[in-house]
């Protein structure tokens, strides 16, 4: 293992900035969410935690880009927590019956296939991936559309409303994120061999 391997990921300066605290915040808050859900039976607010989260998923990256405050560490956080989020949601979500089980599964088994692959790839010493556009693209679109299904179920003015834009942002959603997942299987295929190369 090269010398200082991780010093990127844990320079002071790289770890403590607002999107990788944004980041760890949406982490943190996911427990709450299924407490929330389940324990307190509050579709509502529950919803619209979701829906936050979602939405911060947005504004890290942004901050990071608008600030120059990308960091390695960031890079890998901001997708774990999307990660996470969905990984925890959806199945909350079934055991709610606030989402059709045959979409949330479909979402949930790419998120666990691409994840698993992930971890896969870094214990073969493979070269990290970045997301792609059509990855970042497929998480937006689904973390609008679990909040809406949510919504969509519960007492909240206009939940015909949330329901409609639930299917209009999960369907397309869906599809891409199926997409951007073929995508990846070539991406990992060189990052494995970058990563095992002797030069790397």
């Amino acid at each position: 293992m090269k010398e200082g391997v991780f010093s990127k990921y844990l320079n002071r300066e790289e770890v403590l900035t607002l999107p990788n605290l944004i980041s760890l915040a949406r982490l943190g808050c996911i427990p709450w969410f299924a407490w929330l859900l389940l324990a307190n039976e509050d579709r509502v607010y529950a919803g619209l935690l979701l829906g936050i989260l979602g939405a911060t998923d947005w504004v890290d990256g942004w901050i990071a880009r608008k600030f120059n405050q990308i960091s390695e560490l960031g890079k890998v956080l901001d997708p774990t927590a999307d990660r996470l989020l969905l990984i925890v949601a959806v199945p909350v979500l079934i055991i709610d019956g606030s989402v059709p089980a045959w979409f949330a599964i479909a979402a949930l088994v790419r998120e666990v296939l691409v994840g698993g692959a992930a971890l896969l790839l870094a214990t073969l010493g493979a070269r990290r991936i970045d997301v792609t556009w059509w990855g970042k693209t497929s998480t937006f679109a689904m973390m609008w559309a679990f909040p809406c299904f949510l919504l969509g179920e519960s007492e909240i003015f206009g939940s015909a409303f949330f329901s409609i834009f639930a299917w209009l942002s999960g369907l397309p959603g869906l599809v891409i994120a199926w997409f951007s997942a073929a995508q990846y299987i070539p991406l990992a295929k060189q990052a494995y061999k970058e990563g095992r190369s002797p030069e790397s």
